[in-house]
Formats: C-alpha cells, structure tokens, sequence
C-alpha cells in the first residue's frame, strides 16, 4: 500500500478564512468590514516582512468577494461554485504574476491586455502581483494606466517586502496594508495547534525555540517546525530542537552574565571556549550576547516586560535571572559588546577581540580600566 504524500505544513495549513490567519487581525478586519460594507478599492498594497500572510490574505480576498453566499461575518461560505473552484486550484478569477520572474514591460503590457478580458464567472477578477518592486522602472510606468482606471471587476493586490522600493506614482493609487511580524506567542499558539493535529509530542519551550528562530515569519516557522519533527522522529523536545537546529542554547548566555557580576573572567574565557569547541560563529556569539544582555535589562522594569518578545517561558526566566545582575552593570555590558560587534568583522582575530572584551566586562581593572559602582 502507497504511503500518503506528504504535505508541507506551510501548505497544508494555509488559512483559507481571515478568521483563521494568524496575528493580523487589524487588516483582516479591515478587508471584511469593506467586503460587507461593499467598499472595495480597485488596488491593494501588502506590504511587510516575508511569511506573513501577505499572499494567503491576497487569495482569501480573491475568493471572498466572488463568494455567491457570504455569511454575515464577511467570510466565504466554501460550499457555493466559486469556493469550490477556488479551494481546487482551478478558479479564473484569481490571477497570480510572480514580478521577481516577470518584470518586463512586455509582461506588464501582457497583464494589461488579459484585464480587458472580463469574467466569465463571478464578479470579480483578482491579479495578484508577487514581489511588485521587482517590477522594472519602464515596467511600473507601463502599468499606470491600468492600474489607476482599471475596469470595475478587476481588482489588483501588490504585495512587497520593500515598499521602500515602489514609486510614488503607484503607492498613491494603493490601499497600504502593513502586516506586521507576528508575536511569538501567537506562533507558539499555532504551532501547537498543528502539533496536536499530527500526532506530534512536544513541549512549549521546544516551540518557543522554532518561533524565535522563525523572527515574525509564520511560514519560516513551520518550515522550521517540519524539519525539527523529521530530526526528531515526531517528538520535540528543548534538547531536541537545540541540537536539530544547531542553536546557541541560552545557557551559555546566562553563564557569561553570571561571571560579568562576580568578576570571574577566567570563567567567562572558559564558557566562550566551550563555545568556540561546538563550531558556533564568533559573530553569532557576540550578537546573541547582545540581545541576551538587552533582555535582561527591559526584564527588570515592569514598564519595559512587555518589550522581551520572548514567549511566556523564556520571558519567565529572564525575569528571575534579571534580579541577579545590577542596571549598571548590564548597561555597561550593552555598550562594551555593542563597540566590539560594531568592530568585530574588521579584526584579524576575531577570538582574541571577544575574549578581550569578556575580560573587560568581567574584570576591567585588568585592562586598566575604571570599574563603574
């Protein structure tokens, strides 16, 4: 007997609702109330970081506005013709052009021409233009036109990680949605959800790990979540994700911050060398040092908690190891490892630069220098 194929979780688990994306509710809403309301714009902007939700929230769009029985929350009923057609890939009215590939004016003047042609099913078709800053500068110029009197059943969705990017020209013909990179917890949470849906064991810090690493990006998360399950054999574990992704674990972090408030940079010198011992990168290092030292510091003012951005474990135990190192001290760490990462790439040996600096932040007086109180 064939064995079921297997399916990408990125893919298996695409939304196919608003309601079912993830942290972007502020723009989700947005589309729904203008769906309900019949307010819909003739060209959309997506722009944000990579993983989003960015092209999924494109084609929900699409197929919620063709939608023949809407309930009365704005989502797409999935039973009606056009759903159908839509969740089999096979739907005319959604058109996707990937402008990293197809940046030409002659692409463009393409598309230009298949929007005169009108649908011959629903109310609307939706071009979904990919990566739009690929676009050429004669490319955007030729598509202008269109773009700002377009024909009422077509309606165009730019997404983009560069918004920086587009002309002027065309960010005022645009509705701009930003999506934002999605909170850890929320990652965490739909991990989870996923997780239990394959069967897969796992522990909260094991997932905390695979969201960190993923840095907002949905789809880099579960991408990350399938490899560390293949590693694994289906059980994720702290240890098992550590070492599935070969990560830096915290430890060493703590163990280097413990050193800094007693002085003990022989024990620093020898933490970094376990470090150097497990094939790590010294810029990696030192730049994991840095953000291990800025959380500590936000991790002692409750005004500043909510800035770890770390998922409810890892947060609760920067919170307990924040009590044990002084504001001053972690103050001066952030400025000494700030100089040595600016300068680090320029050194011809970049060992002896870190553990100078680890002397310095655990022993200054050893370099001459005047510790603060």
């Amino acid at each position: 007997m064939a064995s079921e194929k297997f399916i990408v979780s990125a893919r298996k688990y695409r939304p196919a609702t608003f309601r079912s994306v993830v942290g972007q509710s502020m723009i989700t809403n947005t589309l729904q109330n203008a769906i309900r309301r019949q307010q819909l714009a003739h060209a959309y902007l997506f722009c944000g970081p990579r993983g989003v939700g960015k092209t999924t929230c494109a084609r929900i769009f699409a197929k919620t506005i063709n939608c023949t029985n809407l309930t009365p929350e704005g989502e797409a009923c999935g039973e009606c013709p056009s759903c159908r057609a839509f969740a089999e890939q096979r739907s005319y009215n959604v058109q996707e052009l990937d402008a990293a590939s197809n940046n030409s004016v002659d692409d463009i003047r393409d598309l230009t021409e298949r929007v005169r042609i009108p649908p011959q099913i629903g109310r609307y078709i939706v071009y979904i233009i990919d990566e739009v800053h690929m676009l050429s500068a004669a490319a955007f110029n030729a598509f202008l036109k269109t773009l700002e009197e377009p024909p009422e059943y077509a309606i165009f969705v730019l997404a983009t990680t560069e918004k920086h990017k587009i002309l002027p020209t065309i960010l005022s013909r645009c509705q701009i949605f930003d999506f934002k990179r999605i909170r850890v917890d929320d990652t965490i949470d739909y991990l989870e959800y996923i997780a239990k849906e394959e069967g897969v064991s796992y522990t909260r810090d094991a997932l905390n790990l695979i969201a960190l690493k993923a840095d907002g990006g949905m789809r880099d998360a579960l991408s990350t979540f399938d490899q560390v399950v293949s590693f694994s054999g289906g059980e994720l574990t702290y240890k098992g994700v550590v070492e599935g992704l070969n990560l830096l674990d915290i430890d060493y972090y703590f163990r280097i911050t413990d050193t800094v408030e007693v002085g003990d940079y022989r024990e620093a010198l020898k933490v970094f060398d376990e470090v150097i011992a497990r094939g790590f990168d010294i810029p990696q290092f030192v730049a994991g040092l840095n953000s291990h030292v800025r959380n500590l510091l936000v991790a002692q003012d409750p005004r500043t908690v909510d800035m770890l951005e770390l998922g409810e474990s890892l947060s609760q135990r920067y919170l307990v190891g924040a009590q044990n190192v002084k504001p001053p001290t972690l103050i001066r760490a952030l400025q000494l490892i700030t100089d040595a990462e600016a300068t680090l790439n320029r050194s011809p040996n970049q060992r002896l630069h870190v553990e100078i600096m680890l002397i310095s932040l655990c022993a200054p007086e050893e370099l001459g220098e005047k510790k603060n109180d």
